[in-house]
């Protein structure tokens, strides 16, 4: 496994300059290893919900898991807020950084990941393939 350090700057959106690393990385399949820093806007969507909720304040990011691939990406956040009540789900476009993300992926080079529509789930989801 190849790592990569990334470090994502205030003001910036978590997703989307996440999906720009690894487009312009071409990572065929990747994960997220570890994910340190703040934001000071989050949008979420949580379990079994189609709408997206939207928490305008600053929290400390205390975990981000996933999968990654030029076709598609699939992240989780947890965070914790100014008391340190923790809140989680699906990331979406709109997370903005506070002061920093520094984050490390590993990227699978025996891998290649896709995102395939799935009829039991709805949703789209991991296909692995060998590389």
């Amino acid at each position: 496994m190849k790592t990569v350090p990334l470090r994502i700057k205030p003001g910036e959106d978590l997703k989307e300059q996440i999906q720009k690393f690894v487009q312009e990385h071409n990572v065929q399949a990747g994960i997220v290893l570890t994910c340190v820093g703040s934001l000071k806007k989050a949008k979420l969507r949580m379990a079994n919900e189609k709408k997206e909720t939207t928490y305008e304040e600053k929290f400390e990011i205390l975990s981000l898991v996933g999968t990654l691939s030029n076709n598609g990406v699939h992240l989780h956040i947890a965070l914790a807020d100014k008391d340190g009540k923790t809140i989680g789900g699906h990331l979406k476009e709109g997370c903005i950084i506070y002061t920093t993300a520094e984050i490390v992926i590993g990227i699978l080079e025996e891998y290649k990941f896709s995102r395939e529509f799935d009829q039991d789930t709805g949703f789209k989801e991991l296909v692995i393939l060998k590389a």
